[in-house]
């Protein structure tokens, strides 16, 4: 089957304009690249796709092509790649909320199963830069807390918490780094979260961190900041978490503003 030449009027739950530019021209891998999503809904999740031979012979382009089409569908998690055994249509993104809840709880309320296996439990100083953000002197200590994040087993990002060690002293003797942080700050420490400040960019991974969590160091990443405060409005937390662009989503509900 040939791939379809793009619609002038694509319907509204399509791909944005079907990619046509104003000029009316559209790229070749473009064109199979929205054909290939029509294949991936009729396949299925967990479904083997079609080898690149099947595929460019049915829509009559070169394997070329629809390699860089199957590429991108993979970089946007639409699909995913299993060395020595194929590509599959890969499931929906997991949503993590921007809100004070915990990637433990985030990941409850859609039915996955959390987990963590930890790199670093630690004390160690401040620096500058942490204690500026902490409000803490740069020789003071903060507890380094380094794990990498998995969803039904499979590794999804990498996180790095910061705590400053003299508000929480016995932490290092409470807490499970198999369980949630936030939930041992709540049940074991009283601990009360007033508020945090997010932000989120895409980055690249580093070597380091493309081994730790198991994938291609070209593959974008969703990099959150967070740093997060008590009823006394002074920061304890600063948070580094690093995910999968093509396995993790973010969500949020905005208000009016008054």
């Amino acid at each position: 089957m040939k791939a379809r030449s793009p619609r002038l009027h694509p319907p509204a739950d399509g791909p944005v304009r079907d990619g046509i530019p104003e000029h009316g021209r559209i790229p070749r891998y473009y064109a199979v690249k929205v054909d290939l999503l029509d294949v991936i809904s009729e396949l299925g999740q967990g479904a083997v796709l079609p080898t690149e031979r099947e595929l460019s012979e049915r829509f009559e382009v070169s394997r070329a092509t629809v390699r860089q089409a199957v590429g991108e569908l993979v970089l946007e998690g639409r699909l995913s790649r299993r060395q020595g055994s194929g590509t599959y249509v890969a499931g929906p993104k997991l949503v993590q909320p921007l809100a004070l809840v915990s990637y433990t709880e985030g990941l409850r309320r859609q039915g996955i199963r959390p987990g963590r296996n930890l790199i670093s439990l630690e004390r160690r100083e401040a620096g500058p830069s942490l204690a500026s953000e902490l409000e803490i002197d740069p020789d003071d200590d903060v507890i380094h807390i380094e794990r990498v994040l998995l969803a039904d087993d499979e590794r999804v990002g990498l996180e790095s918490t910061y705590l400053t060690a003299e508000r929480f002293p016995t932490l290092m003797d409470v807490f499970d780094p198999t369980q949630s942080l936030y939930a041992c700050l709540r049940e074991r420490l009283g601990v009360v979260f007033d508020g945090a400040e997010e932000r989120v960019e895409t980055v690249l991974a580093t070597p380091r961190e493309a081994l730790l969590i198991g994938t291609n160091p070209a593959l974008p990443m969703l990099l959150m900041h967070r740093t997060s405060w008590g009823t006394d409005g002074v920061p304890f937390e600063r948070v580094r978490s690093l995910f999968r662009g093509d396995r993790l989503s973010f969500e949020t509900r905005l208000g009016r503003v008054e």
